[in-house]
C-alpha cells in the first residue's frame, strides 16, 4: 500500500492543521486573558465613571463618558498597549516622537510616554477636555517627556496646524480608528500627510462590517502593511505599516 499517495495523505494533514488551529486558539485565549487581565474597575461607585489599566509599571485610571464613542477605552486600545509594553526592546520609544491620531481617552498616548517618547495625542475639539485631563493626570512627574494634546480634525487644515516642513514623527499610533462612520478618505489623507519615509505607522483595528476591509484595501495602495498580531477572538488585528515609496525617496549613500 502506497502510504505516500494523496488519499492517504490528506486525513493527516487534516488532522496537523487541526491541531495548529486548536493550538492557535489556545495561545489567542492565553494572550487576550492577560491583556484583559490590565483592566480593573473601581471597588465602590465614583462621582466620575473611569476605569483602571496596569501598563507600564504604572496604574493608570482613566475618565470615561459612555455617551461618546471617543471617550471611551475600546479593547483595540488595550491590545495596542500590551504590544509597546511587551516589545519595548524591538519596539524602543525612549526619545521617540510619537503622534496618536483619535486619541480618545488617552490610553495608548500615557502608555508610550510612560515608555519614553515624545507624545503628541490629537483627536476632535470636542474631546479634548477629557483627553487633557487623562493625560496630566496620569503622567505628570511621571515621564522623561510631558505629553501634549492638540486638536487634530481628520483631513482638515492638515498643513495649518501640522507642516511637513516642520514635523516629524518616528511613530503614528492609531486604535480602532476605522468603524462606520463617514471620514475614511480624511482619515486616510491624515494618515498620508503625517507619515514621512521612515515613519512607523501601529494601527490596531477591529473588524466589524465591510467598511474595514474597504479601507484596509485602500490603505494598501498607500503603505505597505504587515499583520503583527491577530486575535481572532475579540476579531483585532494588530497592523504594522511604511510607506511604499519609502526606498525611491531615500537619498542614495553613495559618493561620488
Amino acid at each position: 500500500m502506497d502510504l505516500t499517495s494523496p488519499q492517504h495523505n490528506h486525513p493527516g494533514k487534516q488532522g496537523v492543521r487541526e491541531c495548529k488551529r486548536q493550538d492557535g486558539e489556545k495561545e489567542d485565549e492565553q494572550i487576550v486573558a492577560e491583556i484583559m487581565e490590565r483592566r480593573f474597575f473601581p471597588d465602590h461607585i465614583a462621582y466620575k465613571t473611569w476605569e483602571g489599566f496596569h501598563f507600564a509599571g504604572h496604574e493608570i485610571r482613566i475618565t470615561e463618558a459612555t455617551d461618546c464613542y471617543g471617550a471611551v477605552v475600546w479593547p483595540s486600545a488595550l491590545v495596542l498597549c500590551y504590544f509597546l509594553e511587551t516589545n519595548a526592546k524591538q519596539c524602543n520609544l525612549v526619545d521617540k516622537n510619537v503622534i496618536e491620531i483619535g486619541a480618545g481617552t488617552g490610553l495608548v498616548s500615557i502608555v508610550a510616554s510612560l515608555l519614553g517618547a515624545f507624545v503628541t495625542a490629537t483627536d476632535l475639539p470636542e474631546l479634548l477636555g477629557n483627553l487633557q485631563y487623562n493625560i496630566l493626570q496620569n503622567t505628570k512627574q511621571k515621564c522623561k517627556h510631558q505629553p501634549c494634546v492638540k486638536e487634530l480634525s481628520w483631513g482638515i487644515d492638515l498643513e495649518k496646524n501640522f507642516p511637513r516642513s516642520s514635523y516629524h514623527f518616528d511613530y503614528i499610533m492609531a486604535a480602532d480608528v476605522v468603524y462606520h462612520h463617514p471620514f475614511l478618505d480624511e482619515l486616510l489623507l491624515t494618515f498620508d500627510h503625517l507619515c514621512k519615509n521612515d515613519t512607523v505607522i501601529l494601527w490596531a483595528m477591529k473588524f466589524r462590517l465591510e467598511n474595514e476591509n474597504r479601507f484596509v484595501d485602500r490603505f494598501q495602495t498607500l503603505f505597505d502593511l504587515e499583520m503583527i498580531s491577530n486575535f481572532p477572538s475579540l476579531n483585532i488585528a494588530l497592523y504594522k505599516a511604511m510607506r511604499k515609496d519609502r526606498m525611491k525617496a531615500r537619498p542614495s549613500k553613495l559618493k561620488v
